[in-house]
């Protein structure tokens, strides 16, 4: 079926005790505005207008990437009130509109599809509705005969038979096209002193239209945000939604409840990922990699028979297959560690190439660095990368071994097949296949220790004996 969106955004969400408006609190790495904003589109919504208020400005820049059309609401005066600040965004739009909410993520595009097609043939509106486990005040929604819609009553106001009910309003609708000259008929005789959108359900039944209820099949996709424990409720939700998608596709998650996973994260078949393990970002595991407990991967890449080790941190880095990172390794972006290749424990590389079978196993930093197929990186090695104005390269060669404790001095490059001896502090080229040693010579003094201990007795005696004196 045919229809627009409009997403009411615009209250301020002072229960937050933010200064960051509701909508753009994060939830799963996106802000809370897009996840409506997103199923608005996949529910096939022709037009989506969301309607903003507080912190107008920053809300249009978030949804800048979806391409939905925003409409200003510059006092909030309810939500019938921020529907007709929509009207002059959809004034080529002739059919229904569904109306949502943007602090509700969790509603599914079936369920905005489902209510839009559920609007009566002859003209009129639905409202979706939902029986939560305890009802407790909500408004509860009153069918008449034909099983339309006859009123809804508040809590407060209802009967005792009426408040046996269980079904009650989740505040989303869809109208039909007569909707913007309707708003014009809703009053703000209430305590409030604001404009609401259930009072349409008068206003329609007034001109002889049937007012429908659609309900949610899964009441969870109603539950919505204001206050920060409610996001953490919302996002505890969502993620059991990710991690039984991904589960039910073949992933392996030991302990899920302590896995952190966003929506935009790929999985294939037969990933492992041990407790604690969080996911963010445009990451993509391919079949069969292992990420170990308490590692952190955000925009990265890991080709399939990849591993990450525990307590490893990974952002815009890539693993091709086969190769090793942790534990306690940090990929940075530009990582690259090709087929085979290992970096273990307290390793961190930045913008940097490591070929096919390259080790570095401990404690050392590959900045800016291009490290040959099969060459070996001490325990201790820096790539010096930075002087203080630009950031230089250092080329190793395959087949090159740089030993324990160096320092290569960038820009530098190491040839094939050379070694570089520990604690070599190398400045200038090393040539394929030659040994760089530049480090001081040692030289042994016969007898130091004790020559030491002698004047270290003098300088004793010689104090005790000012002290005496000084006494």
């Amino acid at each position: 079926m045919s229809f627009a969106a409009v997403i009411l955004a615009a209250g301020k969400g002072t229960r937050m005790k933010s200064a960051l408006p509701k909508v753009l609190h994060p939830l799963l790495g996106r802000p809370l505005i897009e996840y409506a904003a997103r199923a608005a589109v996949e529910a096939g919504a022709e037009r989506v207008v969301v309607v903003v208020g507080h912190g107008a400005e920053d809300v249009k820049e978030a949804l800048a990437p979806l391409g939905v059309a925003t409409a200003l609401q510059e006092e909030q005066l309810g939500t019938a009130h921020a529907l007709a600040s929509a009207r002059e965004a959809l004034a080529a739009w002739k059919g229904p509109v569904v109306v949502t909410m943007g602090d509700a993520p969790l509603v599914s595009a079936e369920t905005l599809r489902g209510l839009a097609a559920s609007l009566p043939e002859g003209g009129g509106m639905a409202m979706l509705t939902f029986e939560p486990a305890d009802p407790a005040q909500y408004g509860r929604v009153v069918r008449d005969g034909r099983g339309n819609v006859e009123r809804v009553v508040e809590y407060k106001d209802a009967a005792p038979a009426e408040r046996s009910l269980r079904e009650v309003n989740a505040g989303i609708y869809a109208f039909d096209a007569n909707v913007w000259d309707f708003l014009r008929e809703v009053d703000r005789d209430n305590a409030a002193g604001e404009y609401y959108l259930p009072s349409l359900i008068g206003v329609y039944q007034k001109h002889g239209l049937a007012v429908k209820a659609f309900q949610a099949i899964d009441p969870a996709e109603l539950l919505a945000v204001n206050d920060r424990a409610q996001l953490a409720e919302v996002e505890g939700a969502l993620l059991g939604r990710l991690r039984r998608r991904w589960m039910q596709a073949g992933v392996r998650m030991i302990i899920p409840e302590t896995i952190y996973l966003e929506p935009s994260v790929e999985l294939a078949p037969d990933v492992v990922l041990e407790p604690g393990v969080m996911l963010k970002g445009q990451t993509r595991l391919g079949q069969g990699v292992s990420v170990g407990a308490y590692s952190v991967i955000s925009d990265s890449e890991l080709a399939a028979g990849a591993e990450v080790r525990p307590h490893s941190v990974l952002a815009g880095a890539r693993l091709e297959p086969g190769a090793v990172a942790g534990p306690f390794a940090r990929l940075r972006p530009g990582a690259l560690l090709e087929k085979g290749a290992f970096v273990g424990n307290f390793v961190e590389v930045k913008n940097s190439r490591l070929g096919p079978g390259v080790k570095a196993g401990h404690l050392a930093y590959l900045g800016d660095a291009e490290v040959g197929a099969g060459s070996n990186v001490g325990a201790g090695t820096i790539t010096a990368n930075y002087d203080g104005a630009k950031k230089h390269p250092t080329i190793i060669g395959p087949g090159s071994f740089i030993g324990s404790n160096s320092v290569l001095i960038a820009p530098v490059r190491v040839g094939k097949n050379a070694t570089v001896a520990a604690g070599s502090a190398i400045n200038q080229d090393v040539p394929q296949g030659a040994l760089a040693i530049a480090r001081g010579r040692q030289r042994n003094v016969a007898g130091w220790a004790e020559r030491r201990a002698r004047k270290t007795q003098t300088s004793e005696k010689g104090n005790t004996i000012e002290e005496e004196n000084e006494s």
